[in-house]
């Protein structure tokens, strides 16, 4: 028998960060899928999680704790894709550790993920943008802060973990201002900021004052600023633009219906899925083009390039009321 938790150990803090470079979301993603499986190992095994071994994480067990997202836990199939995609990376890190594993590891290789609706991507319109922009409020230290990084998220297109982790030193407000990014698989690009935005972010240097930590946007308590912090500022200022904006209240938005919307707002500006690309930074065009599922301005300048057949006019023409009504009896 194999001890599994050296290996998960060494998965989860060599593979992933210096091997692969994953980010920090990553890591936390697959190590809280492992709590899962673990959690559900044992109680299926009846035994403690630390007492796993790798060979108990046979196909069948795995085929079974899928089945238990979404029956038990009610995951969707995307969720459960999630799960398996972190239990396939670590039997391939196990793949060359434990050669006598080969055959039980790529059994589990060999399950098939679940096709998953693919659903359209939730944005917010320019007026729904607008409404919650304007409400931080702008003459005080938290409403200037809020206003930058609600401004800069949605501008840049930035990601939640690209936003939180930015950096003094990747802020540039000579002009041209820009912003250098590191974003999703340590792919770099620089983005140009707009005006409004250069204007918001020198607002808040000019206030953020010395702190011990290198990242552009801090927490109340001079800290770098988390995920969570900033799900909870965009959900603050969300319930105050409803009043303002009703049609907030019934669309469910994240920090990444920022970058969603910045997408749509680009593609309808420039008709031009590349560019779009090019400012998400991502790695295929392939990942860009739900945006022009959702841009019905696509679809229109595909109807418009359509020659229609010429058709036959006609004329109804009702039929004779006497003999309707000898046909109805």
């Amino acid at each position: 028998m194999t001890a599994l938790a050296p290996h998960i150990a060494a998965f989860l803090h060599v593979r992933l960060p210096a091997e692969q470079g994953a980010s920090e979301h990553t890591r936390d993603s697959y190590s809280y899928a492992f709590q899962l499986l673990f959690t559900f190992a044992g109680e299926k095994l009846k035994i403690s999680p630390s007492s796993l071994q790798l060979e108990h994480l046979d196909a069948p067990l795995i085929l079974s704790f899928l089945e238990n997202l979404e029956s038990v836990r009610a995951n969707k199939a995307a969720s459960r894709n999630v799960r398996l995609a972190a239990i396939k990376s670590f039997m391939r890190f196990v793949e060359h550790r434990v050669p006598s594993a080969i055959e039980q590891v790529r059994r589990i290789l060999a399950i098939p993920a679940k096709k998953a609706d693919i659903r359209l991507v939730g944005y917010l319109s320019v007026d729904e943008m607008k409404a919650i922009l304007e409400t931080p409020v702008p003459t005080t230290r938290m409403g200037i802060r809020d206003r930058a990084m609600l401004l800069l998220g949605f501008t840049a297109g930035l990601r939640v973990s690209e936003l939180v982790g930015l950096r003094l030193e990747n802020v540039s407000l000579q002009l041209p201002a820009s912003i250098f990014v590191r974003g999703k698989g340590r792919r770099e690009r620089n983005l140009p900021l707009c005006r409004e935005t250069a204007q918001a972010l020198r607002a808040w240097l000019a206030i953020r004052g010395q702190a011990l930590v290198p990242e552009l946007f801090l927490n109340a308590r001079d800290k770098q600023m988390t995920r969570s912090g900033f799900e909870y500022i965009l959900r603050k200022h969300i319930n105050a633009a409803v009043k303002h904006c009703p049609s907030l209240g019934k669309k469910r938005v994240s920090p990444h219906s920022l970058r969603h919307t910045c997408a749509v707002v680009t593609l309808k500006a420039t008709r031009d899925i590349r560019k779009v690309a090019l400012w998400l930074g991502h790695s295929s065009i392939q990942s860009t083009e739900i945006y022009t599922r959702v841009d019905p301005s696509e679809k229109l300048e595909a109807i418009e390039a359509l020659t229609p057949p010429v058709l036959r006019r006609g004329r109804f023409r009702p039929p004779d009321k006497l003999l309707q009504l000898l046909k109805s009896r």
